[in-house]
């Protein structure tokens, strides 16, 4: 089963805004003026409202637009951000997924070669999703063999693969959030539970990466011989 989320405390939430305020200001240089504009524009329009004798009261209705509005340009331009710095980072897919809302049960870099060419594994409503990611005439061919495994112990549920990437017919990283989201939900959650635990055996044998072995991974040539007893 899937692990409740951990309670964060207040000043800890304040914590991880400043970390992603940070961030997005070193990554997007529109981020810090279209931040003020949308802080100062709803602020403006509420002392323009008072000066104009209409009441008070818009001034706490400016502040909490002023904020709302903040909060969505901060929320818009870190998606963003975060997007592109993560594209061409090896494993960014899993690590997407991993942040989605529902239940999802990720398994990164399952399937693997040497020139980090990797198959992400998914379990989710939709059924079995595989992300795919490195170089595609390699990646495809590792798509290939994990569908022929997991067809053997999925059964009837559906099974969805997308290769990571910006040529025609590879899904942009920025993209695999949404198109995620709107994958249908097939299964129900005792389903998903079932699926988990028949794909936890599968893999509970972990498989060596695929590709020539790095000579420094290499083993010594005496390690394989048995001493001979004296």
């Amino acid at each position: 089963m899937a692990k409740p989320p951990e309670k964060v405390s207040f000043f800890e939430r304040l914590k991880q805004i400043g970390q992603v305020f940070a961030f997005t200001a070193k990554q997007d240089k529109w981020f810090v003026p279209l931040l003020v504009a949308a802080v100062l524009l709803p602020l403006a329009v509420a002392v323009l409202l008072l000066l104009l004798g209409l009441g008070w009261i818009y001034i706490p209705i400016g502040i909490m637009v002023a904020l709302l509005a903040a909060l969505i340009v901060l929320n818009l331009r870190s998606n963003a951000a975060m997007m592109n710095a993560a594209e061409g980072q090896a494993g960014a897919a899993a690590s997407i997924v991993e942040n989605l809302r529902g239940d999802w049960r990720v398994r990164p870099a399952a399937s693997s070669t040497t020139q980090f060419d990797m198959i992400h594994i998914v379990i989710g409503r939709p059924g079995v999703i595989l992300l795919g990611e490195g170089q595609p005439q390699r990646v495809r061919s590792l798509m290939g063999q994990e569908k022929r495994r997991l067809s053997k112990v999925i059964g009837s549920a559906p099974m969805y693969d997308f290769l990571i990437g910006t040529e025609e017919g590879e899904l942009p990283i920025r993209k695999l959030r949404t198109t995620m989201m709107r994958l249908p939900r097939n299964l129900t959650g005792k389903d998903v539970n079932a699926l988990d635990k028949r794909l936890g055996a599968l893999f509970a044998r972990p498989q060596m990466p695929k590709g020539a072995i790095p000579k420094n991974m290499r083993p010594s040539k005496g390690m394989g011989r048995q001493q001979r007893p004296r």
